[in-house]
């Protein structure tokens, strides 16, 4: 009975223990200068995780964005600027890697389409408006001219009537 108790209580700090030994410990980067520390944090906002898409390399958890962390890490501490880092994952993932692409004849659609579009729909309203307002004049005129019928017609049957009277 005493040994049923023990192994209980063995088993049951165990149940309690382990989920503290599991919990996943957040990734520990240091770097020599405040500096170097600052470009790795603005550089991992705007590199895309290849596995998200849709999240910043600090954002995600994916082993690939961990993976990418850390070679910039590496590219920050052997001294790479920027420049160079973007250089080398450009060339290892291709433009993709940016989360806002650069601007350049291959992503300038995607820059400049919206204000495209926003032209386009602007020049279409334009367009409506006028010709409702052409047409409206238009419609006004007719009903001006229709009118201006009407008078002198019924000018014309009171004369013929008065001619008829006298």
């Amino acid at each position: 009975m005493k040994a049923f108790r023990l192994s209980l209580s063995l088993s049951l700090l165990l149940y309690l223990a382990a989920p503290l030994s599991v919990q996943a410990a957040e990734e520990t980067v240091t770097f020599d200068t405040p500096e170097q520390s600052e470009l790795y944090h603005a550089l991992l906002r705007e590199y895309r995780c290849l596995k998200c898409q849709n999240q910043n390399l600090a954002d995600s958890h994916a082993s690939l964005a961990s993976d990418l962390r850390r070679e910039i890490r590496g590219q920050i501490l052997e001294g790479n600027g920027k420049a160079e880092i973007d250089a080398y994952l450009v060339a290892r993932y291709g433009e993709f890697v940016f989360y806002r692409p650069r601007f350049s004849s291959k992503t300038a659609i995607l820059w400049l389409g919206p204000f495209v579009l926003l032209l386009v729909g602007l020049a279409a309203v334009y367009v409506m408006i006028r010709r409702r307002a052409t047409g409206r004049a238009r419609q006004i005129a007719e009903l001006e001219a229709s009118a201006a019928e009407d008078r002198d017609q019924a000018a014309r049957l009171a004369r013929a009537r008065q001619l008829l009277d006298d």
